[in-house]
């Protein structure tokens, strides 16, 4: 492609990366409480009896099909709106999955799930969109008459509740993505409040991946501003950071012997790939996400992403060709991102992203095989739905540029 072609000047036209953070940078204020906010914050999925900290929410999944059992003839219900890392565990089992439909606000179709269900079902997956529960009691009804388990899909959902209940304890087990949630580089969690997780045993990573976890989060903390006196401070190790990459790559590669694949520092959910790696099944979430994880604000954590949620849903309500996924913002709900229905869906996520707007479209790539008319809902809100940050490291500064930025694209 030559530089003066209109796909390379498209291609140009893109920041190098958003004005304002995707995902939650650490900052000094990740600690501190928010004024004014309810005293409690929602329970959250760590609050379940049984909890074990992994590298990513689908690690938990797989080894939570693990516990259950799952292996060779069994199927698995999957929804057909779905992120395309969930799929792979379910295959590392030797089993079918098997896709059944969500309504237009993404809610399971338990007439479909009914149909979908065989003797060899053995699991159903119930996801809560962008934080917005399922129908958990019916759901848990259905699996109960039919001794199926139910696994509760929390990468979107870390903090909530549904009927009186912290979400993640309706299911058999729960998983979870705290590094959507929480200001770090890595991490899941699988929990149960049903079943011992004593067969679940996990170690570190090593002294590689501990480092990476650390540095990662520090460096983008510092890409945007964040830290600014820490960034001062470790100058001097960062600028010999890539020496340490490679030796300790070098290092790893001499343990694995001869022509072989060092295994990699970090896992690739941290990059944002689909991948599953099976190495990554007996280790923990790193020292500095568990440090993170019993230090950082959760009661700031759901109180600014609820008043950020607000906040655009206040601006963007009524507003022509664009429309909230969800009408209301439920009590119980700590949003991960704001989805918005796009009718020109392509041309608007062209646009943002030439403004520098960080933006996520959900499920756009379904799995291989998925029908999309198997599911007419899944298609069309994988291609309609843009997802926008609203977590609580959004300076106020950021969150002025982003709704700005939002009112230029979706003019009233």
């Amino acid at each position: 492609m030559t530089p003066s072609s209109p796909a390379a000047g498209a291609a140009a036209a893109v920041p190098a990366r958003p004005r304002v953070p995707l995902v939650p940078p650490l900052s000094a204020a990740s600690l501190r409480r928010v004024r004014g906010a309810p005293a409690r914050a929602l329970p959250g999925v760590l609050d379940a009896p049984a909890v074990r900290l992994v590298t990513s929410g689908r690690i938990a999944l797989a080894l939570a099909l693990r516990e259950l059992g799952v292996g060779p003839g069994d199927t698995v219900l999957l929804p057909a709106y779905h992120s395309l890392s969930m799929v792979p565990p379910v295959l590392w089992r030797g089993a079918t999955p098997r896709f059944y439909r969500v309504d237009a606000q993404a809610r399971a179709d338990l007439g479909d799930i009914a149909a979908q269900c065989d003797a060899g079902a053995r699991v159903l997956v119930a996801t809560h969109y962008f934080g917005f529960p399922q129908d958990l009691v019916a759901l848990r009804a259905w699996c109960d008459a039919r001794g199926i388990a139910l696994v509760e899909d929390c990468a979107h959902a870390f903090f909530g509740e549904h009927a009186g209940k912290p979400l993640g304890s309706h299911g058999d087990y729960a998983i979870a993505s705290t590094m959507k949630f929480f200001p770090m580089y890595e991490g899941g969690a699988l929990v149960s409040a049903r079943h011992a997780l004593d067969g679940v045993a996990l170690r570190s990573a090593g002294k590689g991946f501990e480092a990476k976890a650390a540095l990662a989060t520090l460096e983008y903390a510092f890409s945007y501003g964040r830290l600014g006196a820490l960034r001062a401070l470790l100058a001097l190790p960062l600028r010999a950071k890539d020496l340490l990459w490679r030796r300790i790559k070098a290092g790893r590669r001499a343990a694995a012997g001869a022509g072989a694949a060092a295994v990699a520092l970090a896992p690739g959910s941290s990059d944002s790939d689909a991948s599953f790696d099976p190495h990554w099944l007996d280790k923990r979430t790193s020292a500095f996400s568990r440090l993170l994880l019993a230090r950082v604000s959760r009661q700031r954590i759901v109180a600014l992403r609820r008043r950020h949620y607000q906040a655009l849903q206040a601006l963007l309500a009524g507003r022509p060709g664009c429309r909230p996924l969800f009408a209301q913002l439920p009590d119980g709900v700590c949003p991960w991102l704001f989805p918005l229905l796009v009718d020109d869906a392509d041309a608007a996520f062209a646009r943002v992203r030439r403004l520098g707007v960080p933006v996520v479209r959900f499920a756009e790539t379904l799995w291989p095989g998925m029908d999309p008319a198997r599911c007419p809902h899944s298609a069309y809100l994988s291609r309609h739905v843009l997802a926008f940050p609203c977590h609580q490291e959004l300076a106020p500064d950021e969150f002025d540029w982003l709704r700005a930025r939002l009112d230029e694209v979706f003019p009233a």
